[in-house]
């Protein structure tokens, strides 16, 4: 399989000022700049996955890389010679430096998806806290208090998309309902898989 098409400056103009989600849509094209300057890939040896934690500083310049693992020698290697070999990139978004882990697929099946941005601006969901267990020293709260807030959280209607997400690519959503579809589809929930 050949290798995907590198961000245009369209998307990295986007990318750049796109401050949800831990700057997602930088994160994306970086991952999308890497995997298309590793070359194509042939179903193999060569083929893997490697997943490193990056820091990019606040001008745009790669501050650390550090290999956190890898399943291909070979793709390892690749994906060291594109990182060192990146083009100038726009300065990151929030203006701080930027952190984070990416896992580079360089299969022959599979280069990825777009992610979905329509439901960044979202709070992100609560952690979830048992009502029931009890530490030994805190004060213990009631059953009464905890269906109270438990009632009070489910009462907010928070908006379903945000509005200033942008489109999503049509192959952005396709791959979304895949993922979705496959983890709830009935044949898998009923065990015929």
């Amino acid at each position: 399989m050949s290798a995907p098409s590198p961000p245009t400056s369209e998307e990295w103009k986007r990318a750049s000022t796109y401050t949800l989600k831990n700057s997602k849509r930088y994160r994306h094209n970086w991952g999308q700049l890497v995997r298309s300057m590793m070359g194509t890939v042939v179903e193999g040896l060569q083929q893997g996955l490697v997943r490193f934690r990056i820091e990019i500083a606040p001008d745009g310049k790669l501050a650390k890389v550090e290999v956190l693992w890898s399943t291909s020698e070979i793709a390892e290697k690749l994906a060291l010679q594109a990182i060192r070999s990146l083009p100038p990139l726009p300065p990151t978004p929030t203006g701080k430096p930027l952190v984070f882990e990416k896992t580079i697929a360089f299969v022959p099946f599979e280069t990825g998806w777009p992610p979905i941005y329509k439901y960044d601006c979202l709070p992100d969901p609560r952690s979830f806290s048992n009502p029931f267990a009890w530490n030994g020293s805190a004060l213990q709260r009631t059953s009464q208090e905890h269906q109270e807030n438990a009632s009070s959280s489910r009462s907010t209607d928070p908006q379903t998309e945000c509005p200033d997400a942008g489109p999503d690519s049509i192959e952005a959503e396709e791959k979304d309902m895949e993922r979705q579809f496959k983890e709830w589809g009935a044949a898998r929930l009923n065990g015929a898989d």
